[in-house]
Parts: C-alpha cells; structure tokens; sequence
C-alpha cells in the first residue's frame, strides 16, 4: 500500500515542480505534506527522496525538501539528450516495425482527450506514457529508463501558457503521424518529425524560464532600492 501511495505522491510533487506550478525555492514539508494528503510521513518521505535523486528537489536540514532552480544550459542539455536517444529509439522501431503499437496509439487517443478537455495534468501524464511506450517498443529497457528519467528532469515551464496549450493542440496530429511513420518503416520521415516535435518545446520552456527568474528576482530588486 506504502509503495502505491509512494508513487501517488511521486507523481504529484513531479507534475507540481516540472509544469512550474511549485517555483524554485518553494519548500515542502513532510509531516504538512503528509497531512494535506491524509497519507503517513513515510511515503511521502520516501518520494521527495525519489525527487531529490532526480535532481527535482533537495533535502534542506529540519526544514523539509527545497525546489531546485534549473538553468537554461540545463534546459538545452536535457533536449540535446532527448533528441539523441529518443530519434535512436525511434529507428529502432522503423527498422523493425511491429503491427501496431496499441498503447502507444492509446495515449495518443488519451492526448487528444486531455487537449479537447484542456486538461493540462492529463497532457502531462499522457504524454509521458505515450513517450515510454512508444520507446519501449525498441525493446530496449536502459534505453527507455534513461529517456524517461532526462524526461523527468525537465522542466516544463510554459505548458499552461498560450504558446503552451497552442503547441498542445499542434502536438495531437503529430502523436498519431509518428506512430503511422514507425508502422510503415519510414526511418529518417519518423526521425525528422520526433525531432521537430520534441525541440518545438525547447524555446516555450525557455522564455518561460526565463521569466520565472524575472519575477522571482524583482522581490529582491524593490527591497534593494526601498
């Protein structure tokens, strides 16, 4: 029960710090935390220590877990990961394509519905099934663990802007045309697409960023000149 509750937890401190809805700095701790959700200390214990292993958060002595602030080199870093193994995952389904990918093609329904609904949190979770699905099927098992762990790093400042949600509705057609690419074998097609769809989010995320240390500095600057 501990370790379903564990990734409950997980999966919500995550989507609150990669989606921007908990800035860097922003703190949490376990008994509130805890108590918030009606959960015991240890799962929730055991999944900020999950994050702090990620890079997401790190542990702050008798105060709780603090949100780590990513940089734009990061950012970038992280992308030119991403594209190197997700476009090697990807030829590797061309190059031996399967009859078809049903849950690949499942989250790419439940995309389309998050996107209809303007359900950001299911775009999230949608999404990164969709990905691990579709990288899964290369059939290899490190690979799909070091592309979702990068995935996991990001943050995805912007997603709820209105360049955000204009790319999440782009992104629908292009979740069910990759699958099409894979199925017909259509390597270099399928790697060209995967990596306009994926580096179309990099300068979103970016000016968000930016923004985010804008307006976390301005604070500072208005006490500075009082």
């Amino acid at each position: 029960m501990d370790q379903n509750l564990r990734e409950q937890v997980l999966q919500r401190v995550r989507a609150e710090i990669i989606s921007g809805q908990s800035l860097p700095g922003t703190m949490y701790s376990v008994p509130s935390l805890a108590a918030s959700l009606g959960v015991s200390s240890t799962p929730v214990r055991e999944a900020l220590l999950e994050l702090s292993r990620g890079g997401l958060v790190e542990p702050m002595r008798n105060r709780g877990f603090k949100v780590v602030e990513p940089s734009l080199t990061e950012l970038h870093n992280l992308f030119d990961m991403r594209e190197v193994l997700e476009l090697h995952a990807a030829r590797l389904v061309a190059a031996n394509p399967p009859q078809d990918l049903p849950d690949v093609r499942g989250w790419a329904d439940e995309i389309a519905r998050a996107v209809g609904t303007d359900d950001v949190q299911l775009y999230l979770e949608a999404d990164r099934n969709y990905h691990r699905a579709f990288i899964a099927a290369a059939g290899n098992e490190l690979l799909t663990d070091m592309v979702m762990n990068l995935r996991d790093k990001m943050r995805l400042y912007g997603i709820s802007s209105r360049a955000g949600r204009e790319r999440q509705q782009a992104s629908v057609p292009e979740h069910y045309r990759l699958i099409d690419l894979a199925l017909a074998g259509e390597a270099e097609a399928l790697a060209t697409l995967l990596r306009s769809h994926i580096r179309s989010w990099e300068p979103i995320f970016a000016d968000a960023l930016l923004r985010s240390k804008e307006n976390a500095r301005e604070p500072l600057l208005r006490q500075a000149r009082s």
